[in-house]
């Protein structure tokens, strides 16, 4: 695995169930496309060793499994964008898509029998005996506020597969939305070695860690008033961000945030661009809200 640092490359060849994209087809060849097989996304360089040996032998393992699985690669140095919006910091990183959103990830090359096992996981995403259908129906439950019916369809699905990230990751973040946020924080924390490090994982931590922040959220009218006062205090914008999102409104928390950021983008060693990141990571990645935080963070970052 080497450092990112962006330069000149030429693409990789495509064909098959594998090919290359660009910013302006990175939705369709993934996302959308995630919605009916799960994709793999290879970030790599031409300049990047460990990504010539990584290549070929996930495009062999893609290959192996003959549709089950597409893959789709992105040259850094041309889709800077991507690398930045994922935060893609060293390469080669894999992600896998599935469904709209990522469902894994490693970065660096792994032998051939690892590459198999990750392959051989995804395309068992798509025929799982019904998992998938009990997985959004437990989302649905989660988003229309009855936790404790959504807990109870995740933890029985981790009943059937152990090491169902999805599942492990939605049972803690029901955990977080009925306040149990010991539960969940211990859930994590025991988490199988397998997925441990897992996206549906890291959304969890990411909304306990918020869900945490919430219980010091200063008065919203209060934070607005000193904002009004002195439109320079960056703890009150800060501390205004935290509120509203502990009120469930995380558009508006976004947008302070990213003012602070216009503002003054080291202040507290970085703190409005991390938060912004943990606030990304705990709402889903296809969320618009997401998406368009984003493009703004991002046309700050290389303006």
């Amino acid at each position: 695995m080497v450092e990112l640092s962006l330069g000149g490359g030429a693409a990789a060849p495509a064909g098959g169930w594998i090919k290359d994209t660009n910013e302006a087809e990175f939705m369709a060849d993934v996302v959308d496309a995630s919605q009916e097989v799960p994709v793999i996304v290879d970030f790599w360089a031409p300049w990047c060793g460990p990504c010539k040996t990584l290549g070929p032998a996930l495009e062999a393992a893609v290959t192996a499994a003959r549709g089950k699985v597409r893959m789709v690669k992105v040259n850094v140095d041309e889709n800077q964008n991507i690398a930045a919006q994922l935060r893609i910091q060293s390469i080669p990183t894999v992600y896998a898509f599935w469904q709209g959103r990522p469902v894994d990830a490693f970065q660096g090359a792994l032998p051939a029998s690892e590459l198999k096992a990750f392959v051989d996981k995804l395309t068992g995403l798509a025929g799982d005996d019904g998992l998938g259908e009990a997985l959004a129906e437990a989302e649905t439950m989660l988003a229309q506020g009855a936790a404790v019916d959504a807990a109870q369809v995740f933890a029985a699905i981790l009943g059937q597969e152990g090491e169902n990230a999805e599942a492990l990751g939605g049972l803690a973040r029901a955990h977080v939305a009925m306040g149990e946020l010991d539960q969940a924080e211990a859930l994590l924390a025991n988490a199988p070695a397998a997925i441990a490090q897992a996206q549906p994982l890291e959304a969890a931590r990411a909304q306990l860690a918020l869900a945490r922040q919430a219980a010091d959220a200063g008065p919203v009218d209060e934070l607005r008033a000193a904002l009004a006062a002195d439109p320079g205090n960056h703890q009150a914008r800060f501390d205004l961000a935290q509120a509203l999102y502990a009120k469930g409104d995380a558009a508006g928390a976004i947008d302070e945030l990213l003012e602070l950021f216009r503002r003054d983008r080291e202040w507290n060693d970085g703190a409005a661009r991390a938060q912004l990141f943990t606030i990304f990571e705990a709402l889903k990645p296809n969320d618009p809200l997401v998406q368009k935080g984003r493009r703004r963070l991002s046309s700050m970052i290389f303006a």
